[in-house]
């Protein structure tokens, strides 16, 4: 800490000099007049009609980026939300104790400025000051621009560094939001509406994970930071709305890694009438046309390979994927027993606690999902591992349901929704007593279990009727590694869950 101080005594001095001149280094507003984008391709449309032209009455504001000061004069840079400029400073034409001022700045100062834009004789574009304000003194020096910022942890844990240094970090973010834009375009094109559901729920589902849990002192009870968007969603299609969605944050108490984060975004999404088929062909269009737009072009390169996101994708029986993969076939195998012990005989060491579903899913995940580059829809699951999906219309003992892999990602996921009440209670009751022993061991732990809660008011709601309907559920982060090339989901989220560190600020 003591370094961090000797760094930050020669601002605070300046700080003191500026306060004693009269100066206020934290104003409550200044009125600019363009970016520094605006300014620039405005002059450069002015100059094309008059070579010699000048663009007086411009004010910009931003961050002091660079500083060079040449006897009577100075050149600074300024960087705004749309790019910077070149700022020249006159002492003749400021004045000597203005001038003087500029000595006390500092590079992360934020400053404004106004004057006129001409060109230099090197062919910059530059603003030539005839007044200035400080805005804000930065007290804490900016990562060295030509060093960049590299230290991984301190550019997930100090995001707003990482901003201001790296360039192309800003725009990987600017391309996030853009990206989610287009998935609304996208969904509200085909007359999806959006929708706002409960974070804080009184009963965690949709999914197979463990929630985090918080307390409402209000009402006396627990509640848990959701895990999916699903339940509401449909309590949604019951209320008779044919087509939702909603974009928004899911909370999984679980592990971090190169492609998980504790909280996370998802876009699910409902069309009543609607099958897995129908929202194989929307998934596939979705993505292919977010790569068109936000890219311009379907053919996009993930770790140095080349993925083509053109429809249509591949479509692969689970059951045939894994049999390829390891000669297992789960239908042949009814009991989490039996299939425990011939996936033992291939070398696996396999958890006793762990149900059939659970089983499949690891042998999907050991044997399958790292083979799964191109684009790929595996489809028909065990019943065993869906619980919210209608039964195959075909196949005994399994769900029309996918998941879409890329680059061994899984970024989507998708049933035929059960719409049968009395079959969804039953579902939920027998998984309740096949993870008996897990629950009860969660509950010694003083933990919750990874597993469906039985909740009653979604089995009300759909005693009073369900449309047969095709969910959809896609990861964004994971979208948005795919189509920025980003083998961190970490990359992605601006502010990533990282372990809380002791003490004010980071050295």
């Amino acid at each position: 800490m003591a370094g961090q101080e000797r760094m930050e005594q020669p601002r605070l001095e300046k700080l003191s000099r500026l306060i004693a001149r009269g100066l206020d280094p934290y104003p409550h507003k200044f009125q600019r007049s363009h970016t520094a984008g605006e300014a620039a391709r405005l002059f450069l449309e002015t100059i094309e009609s008059d070579p010699s032209a000048t663009l007086p009455g411009i004010s910009l504001a931003g961050r002091i980026t660079a500083a060079r000061f040449m006897g009577k004069a100075a050149f600074f840079d300024i960087r705004d939300g749309s790019g910077k400029m070149q700022v020249f400073f006159r002492r003749d034409s400021l004045g000597e104790d203005k001038y003087t001022v500029l000595h006390d700045l500092d590079l992360g100062d934020f400053l404004g400025v106004s004057g006129h834009v001409f060109k230099t004789r090197s062919g910059e574009v530059t603003l030539e000051a005839s007044g200035f304000a400080i805005l804000a003194k930065a007290l804490r020096p900016l990562p060295e621009k030509w060093h960049g910022l590299v230290d991984v942890e301190k550019r997930y844990r100090q995001r707003y560094l990482d901003l201001i240094a790296n360039e192309e970090v800003r725009e990987l973010f600017i391309k996030r939001s853009r990206i989610i834009s287009a998935i609304r375009n996208f969904m509200n094109a085909r007359g999806f509406i959006e929708f706002e559901t409960p974070v804080l729920q009184p009963m965690y589902g949709g999914a197979l994970a463990r929630p985090f849990i918080t307390h409402h002192h209000a009402l006396g009870q627990d509640l848990y930071p959701r895990i999916a968007l699903e339940l509401y969603l449909k309590r949604l299609l019951i209320g008779g709305f044919d087509r939702v969605y909603e974009i928004g944050r899911v909370f999984r108490n679980e592990g971090i890694s190169t492609r998980h984060n504790p909280e996370f975004t998802m876009m699910e999404s409902y069309e009543a009438y609607a099958d897995y088929n129908d929202v194989m062909e929307m998934t596939e269009n979705l993505v292919s046309s977010l790569a068109s737009e936000i890219l311009g072009t379907t053919q996009i390169s993930f770790a140095g390979e080349v993925i083509n996101l053109d429809p249509p994708w591949r479509r692969l029986p689970l059951r045939q994927a894994i049999v390829d993969k390891c000669g297992i076939d789960f239908m042949q195998y009814p009991d989490s027993n039996s299939l425990r012990a011939r996936m033992k005989e291939t070398g696996l060491q396999v958890d006793p606690l762990k149900d059939r579903g659970r089983l499949i899913d690891e042998l999907l995940s050991t044997y399958v999902e790292p083979d799964l580059h191109q684009p790929t829809f595996l489809i028909d699951y065990p019943v065993d591992m869906s619980p919210l999906a209608k039964l195959h219309r075909k196949e005994a003992g399994l769900v029309e349901r996918f998941e879409a892999f890329i680059c061994s990602m899984e970024v989507a996921n998708s049933f035929s929704e059960l719409n049968d009440p009395r079959e969804q209670l039953e579902r939920f009751n027998r998984q309740r007593e096949t993870h008996a022993a897990e629950i009860e061991r969660a509950k010694a732990a003083g933990e919750l279990p990874e597993t469906e809660m039985v909740d009653d008011d979604f089995i009300t709601a759909m005693e009073y009727g369900m449309p047969p309907a095709g969910g959809l559920g896609v990861g964004i982060d994971r979208l948005v590694m795919l189509l920025t090339d980003r083998q961190s989901i970490r990359e992605v989220i601006l502010f990533p869950q990282l372990k809380t560190k002791q003490g004010r600020g980071e050295e």
